[in-house]
């Protein structure tokens, strides 16, 4: 049964396309609508973590992120201004063992460019851009700025953080401005590896400021993400420009490391965004419609999981709608029991990376940087940021734990 039912996604972000795949490897026919005039992604990196390369890998995606993307050797913590190691968790060596799939970097694009590479085109319409949702009785109704309309069995918000979908369904939410900011660049790489840096996740921690660089594209390119405490409102966006010269002047004093990178930003290829903070959402579901991703569960990027939550979003309402065969509420009960109450906790647990990455006190600082170096005593794996737990899930094994019997409040 479940191959006759008809299903809407709309947005085709790394979440949408991620969920199309699944579905279509199912045989469930699907069509995504994605407002802009042709697939793309932003210029940026991602953290493929093993919780997101096991969904990858299932599929069928395994040899194509060994191709794109970078298996860096180490995650290290670093003191802002002396380098001072804090941790060191080894990555390219120890988490297929460990967590039972790799750790890659790897940039949007090229992940963006895998996930939709086998949707047909005829799956997908462009220069779409969605206005609303309706429900009807076993159906829901997308609505398009130009008037067109798609009825489906199911409509499915993958439309990011100003879901119309989710306005649509439950209202328009009040983020908080949470006082961060953060930049996002890319610097080309002639010669890897740089001398200034290290083929690792770098996590440099500093006052009220922290930054993140890797390399992505087999070590052709390095990602930084730099994110710092302000009083001046930013927008929530990805691609607000900035400069190189702003850039630099919010890391004043920092290790000549980092300065040395930020000085070969593209002035013009840097861009800043303000980071807001939501809360949990209780239900994603209503009718036969319901949410994944950003639209569903936007998250502060402390703990790089955003694309990585997304995938797995869309892999596990795939295996709910093929499980249940066609029973939409009992697969929509069974998707959101098993990733809210996760998401949640991403959720809430990235915002309190938040602090912990900016502490500033010289006795806050001395704390936190024993609690590394203990965990790194008991347990040489042990990973800085304290994700273990997110890593170790494994959303190939839903099924599982499906309840086919419930459904949804």
């Amino acid at each position: 049964m479940s191959n006759q039912l008809r299903i809407g996604i709309i947005g085709g972000g790394i979440g949408g396309v991620a969920l199309a795949r699944a579905l279509l490897r199912h045989g469930i026919d699907c069509h995504l609508f994605e407002q802009a005039s042709a697939f793309g992604e932003v210029g940026a990196g991602v953290q493929m973590t093993p919780n997101a390369v096991k969904v990858l890998k299932a599929l069928g995606l395994g040899e194509e992120l060994q191709r794109i993307g970078f298996l860096p050797e180490a995650m290290v913590g670093f003191n802002w201004e002396s380098a001072e190691e804090l941790f060191r968790t080894p990555l390219k060596e120890s988490f297929p063992q460990v967590y039972g799939a790799e750790f890659y970097h790897v940039h949007r694009a090229d992940l963006h460019a895998i996930l939709s590479a086998d949707i047909p085109a005829e799956k997908v319409t462009f220069n779409a851009r969605c206005t609303g949702v309706t429900l009807d009785d076993g159906s829901a109704t997308a609505i398009f700025a130009d008037g067109r309309h798609f009825q489906a069995d199911l409509i499915i918000g993958a439309d990011g953080i100003h879901s119309p979908v989710r306005a649509a369904l439950w209202g328009n939410d009040e983020p908080q401005f949470t006082g961060h900011m953060c930049w996002r660049a890319l610097v080309p790489v002639e010669q890897h590896p740089l001398p200034f840096v290290g083929p690792y996740a770098a996590f440099w921690m500093g006052p009220k400021a922290h930054v993140v660089t890797y390399y992505v594209k087999g070590g052709k390119a390095v990602n930084i993400v730099a994110v710092t405490e302000t009083a001046d409102w930013v927008e929530e966006s990805w691609t607000e420009p900035s400069s190189t010269e702003e850039l630099l002047g919010a890391y004043q004093g920092w290790h000549e490391n980092l300065i040395r990178l930020f000085e070969q930003t593209d002035p013009e290829q840097t861009f800043k965004w303000g980071l807001f903070d939501h809360d949990p959402m209780p239900q994603w579901s209503k009718g036969r419609a319901t949410l994944l991703g950003d639209a569903a569960h936007p998250m502060l990027p402390f703990l790089s999981q955003g694309a990585a939550m997304a995938i797995e979003d869309g892999y596990v309402l795939a295996e709910a709608l093929a499980h249940v065969e066609g029973d939409i509420p009992a697969a929509l009960s069974a998707y959101e029991n098993e990733r809210r109450p996760r998401t949640s906790e991403v959720q809430l647990q990235a915002r309190e990376r938040g602090r912990s990455y900016h502490l500033s006190t010289p006795e806050e600082l001395r704390k936190r940087d024993e609690a590394f170096r203990e965990a790194q005593k008991k347990d040489p794996n042990a990973v800085g940021i304290r994700a273990e737990w997110i890593y170790a899930y494994d959303a190939t094994t839903c099924r599982e734990r499906f309840d086919t019997v419930s459904t949804p409040a």
